[in-house]
């Protein structure tokens, strides 16, 4: 007789053995800034701090061992992570817990202060008479589980959080972000945050003549991509040059902008270039809901119209400018596909929050560490040093034998 009682259920994972994780010398570079984070939220009672808990998310990333909540929490009682990260043993429930507790907004400095540190990446020559910081900003949508309730979109079964970035093109790296549920405002989220002596680059998602007009007014320029249906009167046709005939310029004209019900919603005349983009009929893109809850389709060839209030560059260089907003896409499935941030180790808004900025922090430390922009072979690198299957010279060889293509491009 078979015996009915059986407890039956998912098979606990083999513990985490401390000879699978090295490379601990990486985050020494970290101590100074989470420093600043020790005594926040500091309570006699407490034995896990948030410069620890961070430390614990920062591991988490590197590691592809440490897959889930329970296997950090298995892996901060061993010895010399809590010797070399300065944490001591903390239970699942202390973990969940320090989602709610722990402020995410004081982690938002510390990824200014690690984009500061970093170095130009991008070298093209014609960037270098922009004066001004190049920032695309987009939102992304990141999908939720149906518990989640804050997580609000597009019903009950179809929830989703949103993050918003600012993304430096010519560090490539992340300077802003903040997420928000799915339905949060992109338009209004950049408004609030928006800062002096910078060139935003915007998809036609952020096309507010309101929003343009702001950026104005702050001290900051903008290249943004105009829906098909744009109104303006045109004051000026500029002639073209050959450069910006060969970059698929047909038109570059000033214009007063908006119907005469939205006229007065910019205040000076703007720059609008038109231009001509030949695709590939091989790569169609799908239709999909993107961020604004529009479906969007791509056509092989199309004719796209940018408007900037920057009238001393050439037509060429702002269609190259818009071009570079590309770049935070790029990063957008770098963030989600490879670094791993499509598995949320907290549900309420703060601990995503917190779980967030961890992860841009990890990408930043990468480009740190190797003084490049994070690619996937390089992730994998980390991750096998982080894992002792590959030793400092094998790591080391790795970088150098990258920053010789980059040289040679």
């Amino acid at each position: 007789m078979m015996n009915t009682n059986t407890k039956k259920g998912r098979k606990k994972a083999p513990p985490i053995p401390q000879s699978s994780l090295k490379c601990f010398k990486y985050f020494k570079v970290l101590t100074p800034i989470l420093q600043k984070l020790k005594p926040i939220y500091d309570h006699h009672n407490r034995t896990l701090h948030y410069d620890q808990y961070i430390s614990l998310l920062l591991f988490y990333f590197f590691n592809p061992i440490i897959t889930s909540l329970r296997a950090i929490s298995q892996v901060s009682e061993l010895k010399k992570v809590q010797k070399i990260l300065g944490v001591k043993k903390s239970s699942l429930a202390s973990l969940s817990e320090a989602g709610t507790v722990f402020d995410s907004k004081l982690l938002a400095p510390l990824i200014k202060e690690l984009a500061d540190k970093s170095l130009p990446l991008e070298t093209d020559p014609k960037l270098k008479n922009i004066q001004k910081q190049l920032v695309a900003v987009d939102g992304s949508l990141l999908p939720a589980l149906p518990k989640i309730l804050w997580a609000l979109w597009l019903d009950k079964d179809h929830r989703a959080a949103k993050m918003h970035l600012e993304f430096d093109i010519i560090k490539n790296v992340p300077i802003r972000a903040e997420l928000t549920n799915g339905n949060g405002n992109e338009k209004e989220n950049l408004r609030n945050s928006l800062t002096p002596d910078k060139l935003y680059i915007l998809d036609a998602g952020y096309g507010q003549y309101k929003l343009f007009n702001d950026i104005h007014k702050i001290g900051s320029n903008f290249v943004a991509r105009l829906h098909d249906n744009a109104v303006w009167k045109t004051i000026e046709s500029r002639s073209l040059s050959k450069d910006d005939q060969a970059a698929g310029v047909e038109r570059d004209m000033i214009v007063q902008l908006g119907s005469p019900k939205c006229e007065n919603d910019i205040s000076d005349n703007v720059r609008i270039i038109e231009i001509f983009h030949k695709g590939s009929s091989n790569r169609k893109r799908k239709s999909r809901v993107s961020s604004k809850k529009t479906f969007r389709t791509t056509e092989s060839d199309y004719t796209m119209l940018l408007c900037t209030d920057r009238m001393d560059l050439p037509a060429e260089v702002i269609a190259l400018i818009y071009r570079y907003r590309w770049q935070v896409e790029l990063y957008f499935r770098w963030f989600k596909c490879v670094l791993g941030f499509n598995h949320f180790l907290a549900y309420s808004e703060n601990g995503l929050t917190l779980q967030m900025y961890c992860a841009l922090i990890a990408s930043m430390l990468i480009s740190l560490w190797t003084g490049r922009k994070p690619t996937k072979r390089t992730f994998e690198m980390l991750q096998y040093h982080f894992i002792g299957l590959a030793d400092d010279e094998e790591l080391s060889n790795h970088i150098e034998k990258l920053k010789k293509i980059d040289k040679n491009i």
